[in-house]
């Protein structure tokens, strides 16, 4: 279906993509892969003294509102999609001063957001630091007899953003009790039992935490009566 006397919804200046080859009838210069229709007749954009200006795809709405509001004169630009029987936004055409200057704000507000970035993974990194750090306190006041490394090497584990780790849950972040002593035990339970091998032999994992609860439980009674020196 060639563009028709009919431009698809919405004001201002319309340029369509042809489906067709056509040529202008001006200039009988073609195919043309841009046309604008006056009194229904296909004309080139040089002959609808539009031949200054540059097409900016779809996909970039702030560049394109940004163009479009940087310069006097724009153009919308869409082509026929015959399946759906309607006219689609295919871009805009701009001037090039109004591009350039609406890619220099785009790129100014890309930087910001990059250094906002950067600043808010700072905060991250230095909140995740002190709650470690407290979470490793606990572990060491409701466990006097865990060595000081172990008790770091257990909070960082526990306490990776994203992790979904007892250290990431709502009762980990509050430092309860039951939390942190949940993370000492699945510390103990992987790297002072053969529970890990049981596993990797075929045993179901609540048989294999029954054999080994007891050794568990052994430890932890350790640590919580014994301080290191």
């Amino acid at each position: 279906m060639a563009p028709s006397a009919t431009p698809p919804p919405g004001g201002g200046l319309v340029v369509f993509q042809p489906v067709k080859r056509r040529r202008c009838a001006a200039c009988r210069g073609g195919p043309l892969a841009l046309l604008v229709l006056e009194e229904g007749k296909p004309r080139c954009l040089d002959c609808a003294d539009l031949g200054h200006l540059v097409f900016l795809p779809r996909g970039d709405t702030a560049l394109t509102r940004r163009s479009r509001e940087a310069g006097a004169l724009s153009a919308v630009v869409v082509r026929f999609n015959r399946r759906r029987g309607r006219y689609e936004r295919q871009g805009l055409l701009v001037e090039e001063a109004a591009l350039a200057f609406a890619e220099e704000r785009c790129l100014a507000d890309a930087e910001a957001r990059r250094r906002r970035r950067a600043r808010d993974a700072q905060r991250r990194a230095a909140e995740d630091r002190r709650f470690t750090e407290a979470f490793a306190q606990e572990i060491r006041r409701l466990f006097p007899g865990c060595p000081a490394a172990r008790a770091e090497a257990v909070a960082a584990h526990a306490s990776v953003r994203g992790s979904g780790r007892v250290g990431r849950s709502a009762a980990g972040r509050a430092l309860s009790p039951d939390a942190v002593t949940a993370a000492v035990r699945a510390s103990v339970r992987h790297l002072e039992t053969p529970y890990d091998q049981l596993l990797m032999q075929g045993v179901p994992r609540p048989e294999a935490r029954r054999r080994i609860a007891e050794r568990v439980e052994a430890t932890l009674r350790e640590w919580r009566l014994r301080e290191v020196a």
